[in-house]
């Protein structure tokens, strides 16, 4: 059974994957009115990516015995300066999100569900992965530059990029 504090936190964390869907959805249809049709694919990709994260925890706390709760879903942003921004946006939404994950990891293990720790081990491997992704694409970005045939190239490797 769990705690109400931790129930509290895994359902804001089941809004907060909701929300991180739409977001790179919202990213996704802005990259594709651009014409960049790799980096909105991949952002697609990303978006459904985020709404099986979501669904996994409404599923735990479901199975729980618990009530999984949607809350209010924030309106994400829907313009973007150029393709880093978009991808530096990303980069700083995963690091959020892993301090949230950290934070669930934390208040699990001061109160001994070790259940629930053990299921939230699959998302700290996650959010590694997820920042370690950003984190090249950024790092690409840097290299090939922005300016020319290298928005080109970029957005075709992103592209390429294969979401688990």
């Amino acid at each position: 059974m769990l705690s109400k504090n931790l129930l509290k936190k895994l359902n804001e964390q089941v809004t907060l994957e909701f929300y991180s869907s739409n977001l790179y959805l919202q990213m996704s249809s802005w990259c594709n009115h651009k014409g960049l049709e790799g980096s909105a694919k991949f952002l697609r990709d990303h978006a459904n990516d985020e709404m099986s994260h979501m669904q996994k925890i409404f599923s735990y706390v479901q199975d729980t015995g618990a009530l999984a709760i949607i809350d209010t879903i924030e309106k994400p942003i829907i313009a973007f300066e150029n393709l880093l921004e978009v991808f530096v946006q990303t980069y700083e939404h995963e690091k959020m999100i892993t301090s949230k994950i950290n934070e669930l990891v934390d208040i699990a293990l001061s109160e001994k569900d070790f259940s629930t720790f053990n299921f939230l081990q699959w998302y700290v491997a996650e959010q590694h992965e997820e920042e370690k992704l950003f984190k090249s694409i950024l790092d690409k970005i840097e290299v090939i530059g922005l300016d020319g045939r290298g928005l080109f190239m970029i957005d075709r490797e992103i592209g390429n990029i294969t979401i688990h």
